[in-house]
C-alpha cells in the first residue's frame, strides 16, 4: 500500500511537472513538435544495433543552470528543461544561447528498479555536445568529449538504494576551438545555422552481467558466403559468446566461440542480398555465458550486402552494389529541425524525411556534415536507402584559390585538433559500421577544415575497408580513395573525369522558393537560384535532372541534389523547414528520379 502511494505521488508530480512544460513561444513548429508529450519523448529503444531487452528512459524534464564555465556547481538550478532537446530550441522550453564562456549543468534524480537485482547498471548518453562530465550521487563517473557519439558509463559503484541524483556538466567551446562543428554558427546566417550545446540524444539506463557487451561488430563478406561477428566486452576476453543468425523462414544458423575469436557464420541458402529494392534484414543475436550461464544478451541485424567500384567496359568507373552497377542518387540532409535544432521532434518525425526522399523516388541520402541517432540509420537500413556520412566539419569555408580549395597550412591546426579529429571520426564509424545501408564515408566536405587527407582518407579506408571513401567532396582533390568528387551550382558538371576513381557530382541544385507563413524567419534568405511557383520550380528541377541524367556516359555515377528540406534561411528545400508543405510536383520528380537511379540498368 504504502508503495503504491509513493508511486502515485511521483506519477502526480512528474503530471504536475510536464504540464508546465511549454516550447518557447514564437517559433517555428513542426507537426510533431506542436503534438509532443513532455511525458513521452522519445520513448523508442534509441540503439538498435545493439538492443537490450531490460533498459529505463531519461529522457524528459530535468533541471538545469547556466553558470560561467569554471564555477562550481550551482547550489540551485535555474530552471526546467526538456531533454534531450538543446537550450538553444524551441522544445527544450528554455530557448537561451550559450557561449564559450559558459557551462551548462543538468540534474534529475531516479531509481535503479528493483526486478535489475544484483546486475551492474551502465548510463548512456547519445550523444552530448560537447564536453560531459557526470556524477551520480555526488561521485564522479566519468567524462567524454565529442559531440556527435554515444558513449556509456558503469555507475553501479556509485549507486545506492532508493532515490540517485545525477549531474550532468557539459562545456560546448563553439567555434573557440578547432574541433567537429560541422554547420553549428555562433552567428546563423546564409548557410550556417544555429549553435546548440548540450545533452541532444537519449538518455537511458540499462542492467548488466559482471561480464557483458560493450560493443558489436557485424561484417557481411559476399565473396566468402560468411557473416563475421566479433564482440567485445568489458572484460574477460576469454568468455564464451553464443551468436545466432536468423534466415527469413525462422530457421537458425548458431556458432559459439570464445570472445577472442571472431565467429564465422555462413551465409544463408538462397540469401536475398540487400538493396533499395529488396531492404532484406536478417536478425542476430549474441549471448554471453560465464560458467555455463547467459549473463548478457544483445540483439541486432545484419544484411548481405556488397560495396564497391569497378571499370566496365565504358571505360567509366562505376559505384557498384552487390557487383552490379547502379547510379545512386539522393538529397543533401541536414538533419536540422526549427523546434529541435540537431534533436527531431520524434523518431516518427526523422522516418518522415526518410519516407518522402524514398517515395520521391532517390535511392540514397547524403547525411552532410552531422551524425544522426542510431534509430535514424535503421529507418535508412529498413526502407533500402543508401547512406553516404559525413564527418562534421572543424572549420567553416575551406581557403578558395581561383578554381579549388587549399588545404590549411600544417600548422594552422594543433596536433591535439587533429587527434581529436581522428578520435571522434573512429566513434563514428564505429556508431555506423553494422548498418547496412553505410555505403560512403565523406571525411571533408569543399575544403572545411581539410587537412592531411591523403592521411586521413587512407585510414578511413583501413579502419573499415568494406565501405567507398570519397576524400574531399567537392574540396581539394587528392589522388586518393575511391571517388572523385565535383559540386557546382545550379548545374551538375564534371570538371574532369578520374580514369581510375567513380566520378560523382557532389552538390548541385540548390533551387529555392520561398513560402510565406513557412519562414525561419523575415531576414535575408539564401538560395542559388529562385523560383516563383512551385510549378516552376518542379520543371527546373526536372531540367537540372536531365542535366544529371545527360553526364551518365560521360562517367557520371552519383549526384546529390541540394535539399531535402530548407534551412533556417537556407529555402532551396524540396520541403519547407517545418515540413507542412512539399514545394514541388512529386509526381514529376519522381519519374526523373527514377529514370536516373534506373540509368545503368537492374
Amino acid at each position: 500500500m504504502r508503495f503504491h502511494a509513493v508511486a502515485a505521488i511521483l506519477f502526480l508530480s512528474a503530471a504536475l511537472t510536464a504540464a508546465a512544460w511549454q516550447p518557447v513561444g514564437g517559433k517555428m513548429m513542426t507537426p510533431w513538435g506542436e503534438n509532443l508529450d513532455p511525458q513521452n519523448v522519445h520513448p523508442e529503444y534509441p540503439r538498435p544495433q545493439m538492443k537490450r531487452a531490460d533498459w529505463q528512459n531519461l529522457n524528459g524534464m530535468w533541471q538545469y543552470a547556466i553558470t560561467p564555465k569554471d564555477s562550481d556547481r550551482p547550489a540551485k538550478m535555474a530552471g526546467e528543461i526538456l531533454v534531450p532537446f538543446a537550450p538553444q530550441s524551441a522544445l527544450s522550453g528554455v530557448g537561451r544561447s550559450v557561449t564559450a564562456a559558459d557551462a551548462l549543468w543538468y540534474e534529475r534524480s531516479f531509481r535503479v528498479p528493483a526486478g535489475w537485482g544484483k546486475k551492474r547498471v551502465m548510463l548512456n548518453f547519445g550523444a552530448v555536445d560537447w564536453k560531459a562530465e557526470v556524477w551520480v550521487n555526488d561521485v564522479k563517473v566519468g567524462e567524454h568529449t565529442g559531440g556527435y557519439t554515444p558513449f556509456s558509463l558503469d555507475i553501479t559503484p556509485a549507486l545506492k538504494k532508493g532515490e540517485n541524483t545525477l549531474v550532468v556538466k557539459v562545456w560546448d567551446p563553439g567555434q573557440s576551438l578547432h574541433h567537429p562543428i560541422g554547420k553549428q554558427h555562433d552567428v546563423a546566417e546564409s548557410i550556417w545555422y544555429t549553435n546548440q550545446s548540450g545533452i541532444w540524444q537519449t538518455v537511458w539506463l540499462e542492467p548488466v552481467g559482471e561480464k557483458h557487451i560493450t560493443r558489436l561488430k557485424l561484417t557481411p563478406d559476399l565473396d566468402r558466403g560468411v557473416l563475421f561477428v566479433e564482440t567485445f566486452l568489458n572484460d574477460s576476453p576469454d568468455a564464451v559468446v553464443e551468436a545466432v543468425l536468423t534466415d527469413r523462414d525462422g530457421s537458425k544458423k548458431t556458432v559459439k566461440a570464445l570472445a577472442s575469436q571472431t565467429i564465422e557464420i555462413p551465409m544463408p541458402d538462397n540469401a536475398v542480398l540487400w538493396s533499395p529494392e529488396t531492404p532484406s534484414l536478417y536478425p542476430v543475436s549474441v549471448t554471453v555465458y560465464d560458467n555455463g550461464k547467459p549473463v548478457d544478451k544483445v540483439d541486432s541485424y545484419t544484411a548481405f550486402r556488397k560495396f564497391s567500384i569497378k571499370r566496365l567496359d565504358d571505360r567509366n568507373v562505376r559505384l557498384m552494389l552487390n557487383d552490379k552497377p547502379l547510379f545512386q542518387y539522393g538529397p543533401l540532409d541536414q538533419g536540422w529541425w526549427p523546434d529541435g535544432l540537431y534533436t527531431a521532434p520524434s523518431d516518427e518525425a526523422l522516418k518522415y524525411d526518410l519516407e518522402k526522399t524514398r517515395d520521391w523516388g532517390f535511392n540514397m541520402v547524403r547525411k552532410h556534415i552531422k551524425v544522426e541517432p542510431a534509430t535514424w540509420y535503421a529507418h535508412c537500413d529498413s526502407m533500402g536507402l543508401i547512406v553516404w556520412q559525413d564527418m562534421p566539419s572543424i572549420d567553416g569555408f575551406g581557403d578558395w584559390d581561383g578554381d579549388k580549395y587549399r588545404e590549411k597550412p600544417e600548422a594552422e591546426y594543433p596536433q591535439w585538433a587533429k587527434d581529436n579529429y581522428l578520435k571522434e571520426w573512429r566513434e563514428i564509424i564505429d556508431l555506423v559500421y553494422n548498418s547496412p545501408s553505410v555505403a560512403v564515408y565523406v571525411p571533408f566536405n569543399e575544403g572545411w577544415g581539410q587537412f592531411d587527407t591523403p592521411r586521413i582518407a587512407e585510414w578511413t579506408k583501413e579502419y573499415d575497408p568494406t565501405r567507398l571513401v570519397n576524400p574531399a567532396s567537392g574540396g581539394n582533390n587528392f589522388h586518393v580513395g575511391d571517388i572523385l568528387d565535383w559540386h557546382n551550382y545550379t548545374a551538375p558538371r564534371l570538371f574532369a573525369k578520374d580514369p581510375l576513381r567513380a566520378n560523382v557530382v557532389g552538390e548541385f541544385g540548390g533551387l529555392g522558393m520561398a513560402i510565406p507563413g513557412h519562414r525561419w524567419n523575415d531576414g535575408e534568405i539564401f538560395q542559388y537560384a529562385g523560383y516563383p511557383d512551385s510549378e516552376a520550380l518542379s520543371d527546373a528541377y526536372v531540367a537540372h535532372g536531365q542535366m544529371l541524367l545527360d553526364l551518365v556516359p560521360h562517367g557520371a555515377t552519383a549526384g546529390v541534389y541540394t535539399q531535402t528540406t530548407d534551412v533556417e534561411n537556407e529555402i532551396n528545400g524540396l520541403m519547407t523547414y517545418d515540413r507542412k508543405v512539399v514545394k514541388i510536383n512529386e509526381e514529376k520528380i519522381r519519374a526523373i528520379n527514377r529514370a536516373i537511379t534506373g540509368s545503368l540498368g537492374k
